[in-house]
Order: structure tokens, then C-alpha cells, then sequence
């Protein structure tokens, strides 16, 4: 199931967390002025922290806004993931062309780096999340999630500068594998934490029963090693399973006390925004949405799946930003701890058509990538963008 191709050269500690996160088929409308938004369905609570650490936290207000800044790039071929470098310019993975992209964060020019070799996209497989490495700086290694014939695995490849353009990707080096794969929820995402462990949320590929199966890869967040190996102190022993009971997990993110949230799709009735406690099960397919009792850590706040089919989300001026797919708008969450503060707003509703990625661009700015060319897109809806907004 889990493959090293390098052993692990030093014993990597983890960092203590204070982490506390959940799915719809893939699957719109209306104008949101910047300080006003549609409000969503009630918000319950799945809290790691106790109420004087929530008391003694900073709350957003309940009202927010949303400012489009600029469009960065424009024609766009089945955008998926999105890493920003360095220099402010940005690197997006194509889902059906298993290429990587790199967009300059000015100009908006394109240059292919070159295609993962392995990709076979099908459905919603392909090349999904990109994230690089904590030591990019000096190892230059870009790490993806991609479907292959066999399975969904995670790799790395040296982005090479130097090299002609399409040439510039080294031979992917296999960190983990052995992930489900299916014509439908094969998860994605990936992104380093705080304390420089892989994060992984992958989908149950249509098998629900994989969910609830601590064995299983499928329908789970994962933590690991950047090197593949599970990360020391996860909640089962030897294991990368770090949460479990998943539909299909595609937004990953940390808000500024290291507490990790997640985005799922529900099936037919409620989608989920999360906060991850390590070991918790978030109920599926036994819940979708709240539940009675203590069985399954209930959702922060959940939708219903016209309104979101939640994709990207990010933390920005104590909210989490949501990119809903067949909702297409973005969702903001804010929070006061691990609980909504108040009700969720709509922005940019039907603006831009499915919205697929949402990544901070640091203080009150968010990189948003659309999704309209996925298969499920419409030409009305235009062709994909990556924007650069203002929030707060």
C-alpha cells in the first residue's frame, strides 16, 4: 500500500497541534455587493478548543467583502491545483493534460514546465493538487497528487529553472501510493502543515464502505513524512490515517493557531466545512451533515449541494474562503475558534461559473482559480481564470 523510495534519513518529530474538519457530488446564481452575501444553513460545532481559548480569540466581523483586484491569467486548460512560488509567480497543475504550468504573477504569461509522466486523467482523475516542498528554497522539489492507471499516488520532481521550457520537470520520485482511485471522489489535495508533515485528503472512489475502514486509504486525511513514511504521533499506530469517515475531501487548510479545517462533499444533501480532530470519524456513509449523539464529529457548517460542492478553501482575516463548484461562488466562514462566528456569506455568485482552487496570496489577498472546463463547466460561464482578490 505505501512505498519509500528514499528511507527516512533522521527521525522527524512532530509538532504538538492544537488541530481539530469533512463531501457532495461535484457537481449556482446571483450578484453579492462586497459588504452584503447570501447566508447558508445552520452551523453546529466540532470544537478542539475549550471556550476561554475561544473567548480569548479575536472575532471577525459578521459581515465581509470581496473585491476582485485583477484577472492573472486567462485560457486556461482544466486548472486544479495552485502553488505560489517564491518571486510572487505561480505554478497550476491541468487536470485532463497532466501538465504544470508556471503563470507569472505580473504579466499572466504562461510557460509549460512539463507533463507528470504516470497521469491518466478519467472522470475527475488526472493531475490534481501541487504543493512544494518546505525546503524549496534549497531542494526545489514540487510534490503532486496524481490518478494513475492503478492508483492515486503523491510524487515529487525537481523544477529545474535552468532547463528548455517543457523540459524543466525531473522524473516523478514516488513518495506514497496505493491511494483508490475511481471515475469519481479520488480526493486530491495535498499541502504541507505548520509543522512540515504531508497532508493528503482523498475521496472513497465511489466505494462508501472504504470510509469507515481505518485500513483503508480511501474516503481520509493522511499525514506523512515528506519522504512517504506516516508521521510520528498520528492517531493509529504505523499508520498515515489521520482523520477518517470521508466522502471526498478536496480543501485543506490552517488557520493562524495551527488548527487544521477541510472541505467535503456531501451526496445528495449536505456538504461540510470541518475542523480536523486527529483520529476523528466525520460520519460517512453513516452521517452526511449533523448528527445526534457523539459518535461522529459533527460539521462546523454544512450547505446543501446546489449551494457549494466545495472544492479549495483558505484562511484569510479570520475566515475560512471556500470555492464551491456547482455553487459557484465563494463561501466566507468566519471564526471564532473552531466554530462559526456567524452565518456564512456568498460572494461572486455566478460571476465567474465553478470556482475549483482558493490559496492565500498573504494579509487580505487570495489567488482563486475557476473550474469551468472540467466536463461540467458551461461555455456561458466563460473560459478558467486565476483571479486575485481582496477579502476581508
Amino acid at each position: 500500500m505505501i512505498v519509500h523510495r528514499r528511507a527516512v534519513t533522521a527521525v522527524l518529530a512532530a509538532t504538538t497541534l492544537l488541530l481539530t474538519a469533512g463531501c457532495s457530488s461535484d457537481g449556482g446564481g446571483g450578484n453579492d455587493s462586497p459588504g452584503g452575501g447570501d447566508s447558508a444553513s445552520s452551523s453546529s460545532t466540532a470544537s478542539g478548543s475549550s471556550p476561554t481559548q475561544q473567548a480569548a480569540e479575536a472575532t471577525p466581523p459578521a459581515k465581509g467583502s470581496v473585491k476582485v483586484l485583477r484577472t492573472v491569467a486567462e485560457d486556461l486548460k482544466t486548472p486544479w491545483g495552485l502553488a505560489p512560488l517564491p518571486d510572487g509567480d505561480l505554478l497550476v497543475s491541468s487536470r485532463d493534460e497532466g501538465a504544470i504550468l508556471r503563470v507569472d504573477g505580473q504579466t499572466g504569461k504562461k510557460t509549460e514546465l512539463g507533463r507528470v509522466s504516470g497521469v491518466s486523467a478519467a472522470g475527475e482523475g488526472g493531475l490534481l493538487g501541487i504543493a512544494l516542498s518546505p525546503d524549496y528554497a534549497s531542494d526545489h522539489m514540487v510534490y503532486a497528487y496524481f490518478t494513475s492507471a492503478s492508483d492515486n499516488r503523491i510524487v515529487r520532481m525537481v523544477y529545474d529553472e535552468q532547463k528548455e521550457s517543457g523540459e524543466q520537470l525531473g522524473a516523478p520520485d514516488t513518495v506514497f501510493k496505493g491511494i483508490p482511485k475511481g471515475y469519481i471522489h479520488n480526493g486530491g489535495r495535498i499541502a504541507f502543515g505548520p509543522d512540515g508533515m504531508l497532508y493528503a485528503g482523498t475521496g472513497e472512489s465511489g466505494n462508501t464502505g472504504l470510509s469507515q475502514d481505518t485500513k483503508s486509504l480511501g474516503g481520509k486525511i493522511l499525514r506523512l513524512t515528506p519522504e512517504g513514511d506516516p508521521a510520528s504521533g498520528n492517531p493509529f499506530p504505523d499508520s498515515p490515517v489521520y482523520s477518517y469517515g470521508h466522502r471526498n475531501v478536496q480543501g485543506l487548510a490552517w488557520d493562524s493557531k495551527q488548527r487544521l479545517f477541510a472541505s467535503e462533499f456531501g451526496q445528495d444533501t449536505w456538504d461540510e466545512l470541518n475542523a480536523i480532530k486527529p483520529g476523528g470519524n466525520y460520519g460517512w456513509p453513516d452521517a452526511e451533515g449533523k448528527s445526534d449523539g457523539n459518535k461522529f464529529q459533527n460539521p462546523i457548517d454544512q450547505w446543501h449541494t446546489d449551494d457549494a460542492s466545495p472544492s479549495g478553501i483558505a484562511y484569510a482575516e479570520g475566515s475560512i474562503w471556500m470555492a464551491g463548484l456547482k455553487g459557484q461562488r465563494l463561501w466566507r466562514i468566519p471564526l471564532k475558534g473552531t466554530e462559526a462566528s456567524a452565518d456564512p456569506q456568498a460572494f461572486l455568485t455566478g460571476e465567474y461559473g465553478r470556482l475549483r482552487t482558493v490559496v492565500s496570496a498573504g494579509g487580505d489577498k487570495l489567488w482563486l482559480v475557476t473550474s469551468n472546463t472540467d466536463g461540467r463547466g458551461s461555455p456561458k460561464d466563460g473560459d478558467d481564470k486565476i483571479l486575485e482578490i481582496q477579502v476581508s
